[in-house]
């Protein structure tokens, strides 16, 4: 499955930008936000973002950092990589190409993990979510920011806008309606809430809040070595 998705994020890494803003109704920048908050980041730490696609939370977190810190930015994909180093080149990042489930750092070597609708797209998110507490330092935390699934009418709404709206719309700006449909899927089929939170806890990681957005339709957890 590593390589079909490597591919398929190679053929939609031009319009992936765009796609990202209209798809969302330009709430991405939002969930940033939230989620360098409530990964506790701060001036002088070592942080890292995994699955980072084309940048743009890595890009948040070197606000936080400053010059006193460190971003590091990886990703399985070479084509995503690359449009990212146009973007964080000058502020610093170092980019690095790493597969989430093996990564290429020392144990304990960042007080902050970032990862944002990334960890449903590897093959074992435990896997991941594994290697991202033993590069975590003792005192660090982990952020992931994933879909959900809402319910009532706020889920069939969703349910109709992701079926229907985002492999049209994805479909129309990146060329590749199937890589939508895709991901549409795959938000669908993954664990989420409490069910995702017990797959952190799985992984030696103590869940410490789940913030539930829009009704459920994204989420963002926060987790600390236990």
């Amino acid at each position: 499955m590593s390589e079909q998705i490597r591919t398929m994020f190679a053929r939609i890494s031009p319009g992936y930008d765009k796609a990202n803003a209209w798809l969302s109704l330009g709430l991405h920048h939002r969930w940033r936000r939230l989620a360098v908050r409530a990964s506790g980041v701060r001036a002088g730490h070592r942080a890292l973002d995994l699955a980072t696609g084309t940048g743009d939370l890595a890009l948040a977190l070197v606000e936080s950092v400053t010059v006193d810190g460190e971003v590091w930015a990886s990703d399985f994909s070479l084509a995503m990589l690359r449009r990212a180093r146009a973007k964080v080149m000058k502020a610093g990042v170092a980019l690095q190409a790493a597969d989430a489930q093996r990564l290429p750092y020392r144990d304990e070597s960042f007080d902050v993990i970032s990862i944002a609708f990334g960890i449903r797209n590897v093959d074992d998110p435990l896997a991941t979510l594994r290697e991202m507490k033993r590069v975590l330092r003792p005192s660090g935390s982990i952020v992931v920011v994933e879909f959900g699934r809402p319910t009532g009418i706020a889920g069939a709404l969703f349910d109709l806008y992701a079926r229907v709206w985002m492999p049209f719309l994805g479909g129309l700006l990146t060329g590749d309606r199937a890589a939508y449909r895709y991901l549409v899927r795959s938000s669908a089929a993954f664990p989420c809430g409490d069910a995702f939170a017990g797959l952190m806890n799985s992984a030696g990681l103590q869940v410490t809040e789940v913030k539930r957005l829009h009704g459920g339709v994204v989420f963002i957890y926060t987790a600390t070595r236990s």
